[in-house]
């Protein structure tokens, strides 16, 4: 089963999430009615914002959000807390992981390998943290790093929210949080990463090619 694709001008995260309700909703009455179901991916780049998972502990919020210049707002994703804005690249799959015959597990598994094959284009190993989703420079390392987030809501196998991936996001935004609640981990760039701003779009589409192989 193939997907479709909707890419957006920068978006307000709530607008974001109701944006991606209506596809996920739709999808569930489908699964209900025993209905086949349809696959969308939204990419997009968020204005500021900060966001917390429903397991998440607020107090990884080390400053008053006044002080951040960006939003914040509970969510009902998996996870910790983590930043979203402008220079990030997230997508959104609403995917039935069950067209696909994965698990939940197998499905962060091949988003974290869109990101792992896209980035090793530009020379870099994303690896794995076996105790943190994500895909990671140098993870065994004392200078692990996190490059991409992964977090996910997934109902009856309907899932949604997903992938926030730094290409030239401003790093100085994750000095006020502890992201993804690993105080002992840092948070890096592609732009960061190879020492110059990376044409967005052209990342953009790089990882639209890898979602293409690997959620045929």
């Amino acid at each position: 089963m193939s997907f479709t694709t909707i890419t957006l001008n920068p978006t307000n995260y709530m607008d974001a999430v109701a944006f991606q309700e209506i596809f996920f909703d739709a999808q569930l009455e489908k699964k209900t009615k025993g209905e086949k179901t349809t696959n969308t991916l939204i990419l997009l780049q968020h204005t500021p914002v900060y966001t917390l998972g429903k397991s998440g502990k607020i107090e990884n919020l080390k400053v008053p959000i006044e002080e951040t210049g960006a939003e914040f707002y509970k969510t009902k994703r998996g996870g910790d807390i983590t930043f979203h804005g402008l220079g990030q690249l997230v997508a959104y799959p609403i995917f039935d992981t069950e067209s696909f015959n994965m698990s939940v597990r197998a499905y962060v598994e091949k988003l974290e390998q869109c990101v792992i094959d896209c980035i090793a284009g530009y020379g870099l190993k994303g690896e794995r943290l076996e105790e943190a989703s994500g895909v990671w420079l140098d993870p065994d390392d004392k200078n692990a790093r996190k490059i991409c987030a992964v977090g996910l809501k997934v109902s009856r196998g309907i899932s949604m929210h997903g992938l926030a991936f730094n290409i030239n996001t401003d790093l100085s935004y994750f000095d006020h949080i502890v992201p993804c609640g690993l105080g002992d981990k840092s948070v890096t760039s592609l732009e960061k990463e190879l020492g110059e701003k990376i044409d967005f779009y052209e990342v953009q589409n790089k990882l639209l090619s890898q979602f293409e192989k690997h959620f045929k």
